[in-house]
């Protein structure tokens, strides 16, 4: 069986962000030369988040809209963690989006199912952060 890590860095200009990550996974998956086996993709921190979902805009800004209604940034004395930072609404965002995904690798391929796209989610951003993607298989 073979083995294959890459780390990928991310910085956003905003608090928050969503990034299709789903050519820089099969590049990964390419470069890995493996053609069976699972490919896992997460988040290395505990305020992003890594999930599948279709790439369209306007569900993009649904996932913005209904994570502010459950976990919203302001006021920030509404969260007890906020007494050093004030990202506690970005560790509950993550929480809700996920940490990982993993996705099933067949002929050389990852094996979506219609629409699925990888995405990197950021919700609390600025400052560099990294993703993790881990192949296996033969």
């Amino acid at each position: 069986m073979k083995s294959y890590r890459k780390v990928f860095i991310f910085h956003t200009n905003t608090r928050r962000a969503f990034i299709n990550i789903t050519q820089q996974v099969e590049a990964c998956l390419k470069e890995s030369g493996i053609k069976e086996g699972l490919l896992l993709c997460n988040s290395m921190h505990i305020t992003s988040s890594v999930f599948i979902n279709d790439d369209e805009t306007g569900l993009h800004k649904d996932f913005e809209t209904f994570l502010e209604k459950l976990a919203p940034e302001k006021p920030y004395d509404q969260y007890y963690h906020n007494g050093y930072e004030d990202n506690a609404d970005a560790h509950l965002k993550r929480t809700i989006m996920g940490r990982e995904v993993v996705v099933a690798i067949t002929n050389g391929r990852l094996d979506f199912g219609p629409w699925e796209q990888i995405f990197y989610g950021e919700f609390d951003g600025k400052r560099d952060k990294r993703v993790l993607v881990k192949i296996i298989g033969e």
